[in-house]
Formats: C-alpha cells, structure tokens, sequence
C-alpha cells in the first residue's frame, strides 16, 4: 500500500502523510473506507508505532482521517476540502520557490520556460 523511500531527505511520517493524501485524491482510498491500524501499518512496513502515529495525528489534523474508538481509523467524508488545502499548500510552495529563484535574477517566464516539459 505505502512506498517509502529510506534514502530520502524526508522523514518516514511525512512520507507516509503524503502517500494517504495521494491515495485519497485518486480515490484508491475512499471516504468511510477503514486503513490499517497503527499496530498494522507499522508491523507491515517494519517502523516504530510512533512513526505511524505522528503520520496518524497529522492527517488527523488536516481533516483526512477520523479515529473511532473501538472501531478504528477511516477516511473522512469530507476529503474534498482536505484535498483542496493540501493542493493550495503545494501551490503556495512552488509559488514561494519561484520568488527565491527570482531573487538571482531569473524572470518568471524563464522559470516557466525551463520547467515547462
């Protein structure tokens, strides 16, 4: 289910964060769908519990999953606003990236020009 990469500069929960969001906007995890424990998630990708529990409360935070005592954790009805959020968040970042860029003298249209595929 989730791909982490043990080479990459970024940490284990923020990946796992970042592959549930992934999942969510192409549907493969729907709203009201259950996903593993996180006893299970960290047995099946060999972590420490906390690692998935941070990744847990974070996406608890922004509105992607519910935990419901006794019952287990789900995906949110409202992953819609979650996802839209987690978009502009990423927006806002390469917006952000453009303006440092900018700083060394390169114009926004060579920007788009050299990131253009």
């Amino acid at each position: 289910m989730i791909n982490l990469d043990y080479q990459s500069r970024m940490p284990i929960y923020e990946q796992i964060v970042q592959e549930i969001e992934r999942y969510v906007a192409l549907e493969i995890l729907k709203p009201e769908e259950q996903i593993p424990s996180i006893r299970e998630l960290a047995t099946t990708l060999g972590i420490n519990p906390n690692t998935v529990k941070k990744a847990y409360d974070i996406l608890e935070s922004r509105g992607v999953i519910v935990t419901l005592s006794t019952k287990g954790t789900f995906i949110t009805q409202k992953t819609d606003k979650v996802l839209k959020a987690s978009i502009d968040e990423k927006i806002n970042k390469i917006k952000n990236d453009i303006k440092e860029i900018e700083k060394y003298g390169i114009s926004k249209e060579e920007i788009i020009k050299r990131i253009s595929v």
